[in-house]
């Protein structure tokens, strides 16, 4: 048997078998970095999600207090719909609907900021052990926030090093991989915070 006749569809059969193998491990590291991505991302979302159910219960508890200033628990009754309505699907996300999602996620802070600092002038409602407990979870809850923040971050960074990568570059947009954004700190959060007493 002659195998120098078969020598080039050999050589043909294992490089195309090589090319075969180094195009499915790029797609296949992407989709395993992009599901880490989605995980983060749910974490990132049941964070916040924990936080505005603690809003609800903080605002009801806060409801009792008769004078109560209602501008403020309407600021953050509003900032909280408008958090939730924004929504984003993990494998399209863009910078522009996270800068949303961040913003939307800043007006909660903001307004929930401006509630416990209201509720100073309430020695009653400083002391009501419900509202204590309440902002204690809420203090957890926005380490729990960074803290998915944070891991969503670092999931983003191997899968945007992996697809940008050459040669990888080369086949992740046709398999239709886009780079994918950070959470960033919000506009302003570089500026000292004014503390006025």
């Amino acid at each position: 048997m002659d195998f120098k006749k078969f020598l080039p569809w050999i050589i043909a059969a294992v490089v195309i078998f090589g090319g075969y193998s180094w195009i499915k491990g790029i797609n296949n590291t992407a989709v395993v970095y992009e599901q880490n991505i989605n995980e983060a991302w749910g974490n990132v979302q049941t964070s916040y999600q924990r936080r505005n159910d603690l809003i609800g219960n903080l605002v009801n508890t806060v409801k009792g207090a008769a004078d109560f200033e209602k501008s403020t628990l309407t600021a953050v009754i509003e900032a909280r719909a408008k958090a939730t309505a924004v929504t984003i699907d993990p494998k399209n996300i863009s910078p522009e609907q996270l800068i949303q999602f961040n913003q939307a996620q800043s007006g909660v802070s903001s307004s929930l900021s401006r509630l416990l600092v209201s509720v100073e002038k309430y020695p009653d409602l400083k002391a009501n052990e419900n509202f204590l407990k309440l902002q204690d979870e809420l203090a957890s809850t926005e380490n729990q926030i960074l803290t998915s923040r944070t891991r969503f971050n670092e999931a983003v960074k191997p899968y945007n090093s992996h697809i940008k990568t050459f040669p990888n570059s080369l086949f992740a947009g046709a398999f239709g991989f886009k780079e994918k954004p950070y959470f960033e700190a919000t506009v302003g959060a570089d500026k000292p915070v004014e503390v006025k007493f």
